[in-house]
């Protein structure tokens, strides 16, 4: 089984559906409003730990009622919950609206998972035990760092997913082993719209690239070979909200279980082809027996 370990945020995801997406200053009358349990770490716990990974949570909560459905949400996806700290005041949010075309927009607000700003020798010691530690940007950049840097030095690979996109410092870069942003964000971080030329800056500063591109699919780059092209299997989108985050949690388990990255990739897209599927994120995430049947 993939011992991994997450770095991330936990948020209760505030979700809004409607026909479509409001403009500035527009108001627009919704059909459903749900409160699901989100977060892009533990998103991808939760994706990795249905996916067969045995996985290890490492962020915080608040003390309201989110921070308990949050931790009861992750334990019972079987993820271990024993380094997602409890701390003083509200849990992150993330308020989300969801278009009949399964698109969304998202304002997070941080809480608890602000609070995160360095690892201690329990969360050192999960990362340096782990065979992968998936990262993300929800959490303060200097723990971010810290835990890749604390990675790389006990030969963990690390994969990041760079959302919010942001500058990245070279300190961080220097111990990623795989980079996965969407299209939206290798654009924002290179300047070009083009995967195939992102990725190749990219690929200045990364060993490895995997640019998702939706219902494109994914690009996947690495030095000293040819870029490949993986298209994405056919379905009807429901709500995207958390598909990229199964992608990374189901890749991170195949990767893992040392399959191929053409097999590993093939798969983690089944899983997100299912999750998109239906609505919410971490509730819409498949089980193993679901992604090998797809």
């Amino acid at each position: 089984m993939t011992a991994i370990a997450v770095l991330g945020s936990t948020n209760m995801d505030l979700v809004a559906y409607v026909p479509r997406a409001p403009g500035r200053g527009e108001t627009v009358t919704g059909r459903e409003f749900r409160t699901v349990p989100g977060g892009k770490g533990a998103n991808q716990a939760v994706a990795a730990a249905r996916a067969g990974g045995d996985v290890v949570m490492i962020g915080a909560v608040g003390t309201d009622e989110y921070g308990s459905a949050l931790r009861t949400n992750l334990e019972h996806a079987g993820v271990d919950t024993d380094l997602l700290h409890t701390v003083a005041g509200p849990s992150g949010t993330a308020h989300i609206v969801v278009d009949d075309e399964g698109s969304n927009a998202i304002v997070v607000i941080p809480g608890a998972n602000g609070t995160v700003t360095t690892l201690g020798p329990g969360e050192k010691a999960a990362v340096a035990a782990a065979g992968l530690l998936l990262l993300q940007l929800e959490l303060p950049l200097a723990a971010v760092t810290e835990a890749a840097r604390t990675a790389r030095a006990h030969g963990v690979r690390t994969i990041l997913t760079p959302s919010p996109v942001q500058l990245l410092p070279s300190g961080l870069l220097d111990a990623v082993d795989l980079l996965i942003p969407n299209e939206h964000e290798a654009a924002a971080l290179t300047g070009y719209e083009d995967p195939h030329a992102a990725s190749a800056i990219l690929l200045r500063q990364v060993p490895e690239v995997v640019i998702t591109l939706g219902r494109k699919g994914c690009l996947y780059a690495a030095r000293d070979t040819e870029p490949v092209l993986f298209a994405a299997p056919e379905v009807l989108a429901v709500d995207t909200t958390g598909a990229g985050d199964t992608f990374v949690g189901a890749l991170a388990v195949a990767l893992g279980e040392g399959r191929s990255v053409a097999e590993a990739v093939a798969w983690a897209s089944s899983a997100a082809a299912l999750c998109v599927q239906k609505p919410g994120a971490s509730t819409s995430m498949p089980y193993r027996s679901e992604i090998d049947a797809a």
